[in-house]
């Protein structure tokens, strides 16, 4: 099989699985009904929620599209959104609300769709605290959810693990196209852009 047709099969699956991305259960609908308990639980959740999933999948193909060399330039924003989503989730966890959780987590598929799309380069810390400032959301909106189970600390390293999980997906995807043609991750980044700004419209 040739490069070609290698990048035409990525592209259609990375496609397919963002466009597929709005049929998903949101990961944080404000109740959990008791489904979080303990690490596997906590390693299931994020891959349930189509928003979660889209932005760490996404996170992970940005950095693999950017980096001009494997480290440390694939891991900046995979370290970045995993440990500022931990201090949101303790932030959670503590009682912390903070306003426009739903619309910043939305809105941070539509800036992590639109840097995969223009591939734009940042230096490594500025590409980390980009997507930390909307992982801190992301892991808020997590922490409530998990404030008062018995159980929360081995859901929340299950949650970590997935997310690593997640980022490693995308940064072998980003790696496996990043040569082989812009249009494949481009069509991926632009439907979560689309997921993301959907999701906004529907908040207003």
């Amino acid at each position: 099989m040739n490069a070609s047709n290698v990048s035409r099969r990525i592209g259609t699956t990375l496609a397919l699985l963002a466009a597929a991305a709005p049929l998903a259960v949101m990961a944080h609908t404000g109740t959990d009904d008791g489904g979080h308990h303990g690490f596997l639980a906590g390693a299931l959740h994020p891959l349930t929620g189509a928003d979660h999933l889209a932005a760490m999948v996404g996170v992970g193909l940005w950095s693999a599209l950017i980096a001009r060399r494997a480290f440390p330039d694939l891991i900046w924003a995979p370290l970045g959104f995993a440990g500022m989503l931990l201090v949101g989730a303790l932030m959670g966890l503590a009682g912390v609300a903070m306003p426009a959780v739903e619309p910043m987590i939305a809105a941070s598929l539509l800036v992590i769709g639109l840097l995969v799309v223009t591939r734009l380069r940042m230096p490594g810390v500025a590409a980390a605290a980009l997507v930390g400032v909307f992982a801190i959301f992301h892991g808020v909106a997590h922490g409530n959810e998990l404030a008062g189970e018995s159980e929360a600390a081995a859901t929340l390293a299950g949650m970590l693990a997935a997310t690593a999980l997640l980022h490693g997906l995308g940064i072998g995807l980003g790696w496996a196209v990043r040569r082989m043609g812009a249009w494949a991750p481009r069509v991926a980044g632009a439907a979560v852009a689309i997921f993301g700004l959907t999701l906004l419209v529907r908040m207003a």
